[in-house]
């Protein structure tokens, strides 16, 4: 008897150990996805970066020619 009981506690704390260990891999799964995000941020604002420099450099163009036909 002591022994069963023994046996079936172990199964129980595989288990616990078991759920624990997939609730540590979806949160490793959640903190990728999150960098993920963050990257993809991080890109965005280097395209707005870019296309801001592209305005102004179009602006100093305008400017230019403006002054040409002066």
């Amino acid at each position: 008897l002591q022994g069963l009981d023994e046996r079936e506690k172990e199964r129980e704390r595989e288990k616990q150990r078991e759920s624990e260990r997939v609730r540590e891999r979806e949160r490793e799964r959640e903190r990728e996805r999150e960098r993920e995000r963050e990257r993809e941020r991080e890109r965005e604002r280097k395209r707005e970066r870019e296309r801001e420099r592209e305005r102004e450099r179009e602006r100093e163009r305008e400017r230019e020619r403006e002054r040409e036909r002066a």
